[in-house]
């Protein structure tokens, strides 16, 4: 009966033990820290938002309830919709990204596939789309990327070069 016992006590301890291990687990796999561009974390992302995370021409991020207050305060400011699947940000992007920096301009990027709801909201039928806002209204938009040899949609680098100069501050 002793002997019975000990075997008992022995399989509640392994028991036991691999449930505060299977705890464990859980505990420090809910303690990823958020994501300092996108405010959550990196798990929660779609894989292409995922892969640009250390891209230079990504880290102007702007999330959603910032994207609200600059509206609510009627700043001026310019924002590049984008989403991180679109192959046409993906090559217009590291176009303008250049000229942005060269003038000095404030560019917020708002990646519409991680808060798609904001595409109904500012009325993005297509990305990139590059939006001017005055005292929080919407004023100029440049639809679509910068224009591949061949093709007549989108804009060329010198469009997005004015847009820029205009509205720089």
């Amino acid at each position: 009966m002793n002997k019975k016992k000990k075997k008992n006590k022995t399989v509640f301890i392994y028991i036991g033990i691999i449930v505060l291990l299977l705890v464990g687990i859980v505990v420090i796999n809910n303690l990823e820290p958020d994501n300092a561009l996108y405010g959550k974390p990196s798990s929660e992302l779609n894989p292409a938002t995922r892969e640009l995370l250390k891209d230079e021409n990504y880290q102007n991020i702007i999330l959603p309830a910032a994207l609200d207050e600059k509206v609510e305060n009627k700043e001026d400011f310019i924002v590049y919709m984008f989403s991180s699947t679109c192959i046409y940000c993906k090559q217009t992007t590291p176009q303008i990204m250049p000229i942005v920096n060269e003038l000095g301009v404030e560019m917020h990027q708002f990646n519409v596939l991680e808060f798609p709801e904001y595409q109904t909201k500012y009325n993005v039928e297509f990305t990139p789309t590059l939006i001017y806002f005055e005292d929080g209204v919407e004023k100029e938009r440049i639809v679509g990327g910068v224009t591949v040899e061949g093709s007549n949609q989108g804009s060329s680098l010198e469009e997005f070069r004015a847009f820029f100069e205009k509205y720089k501050g």
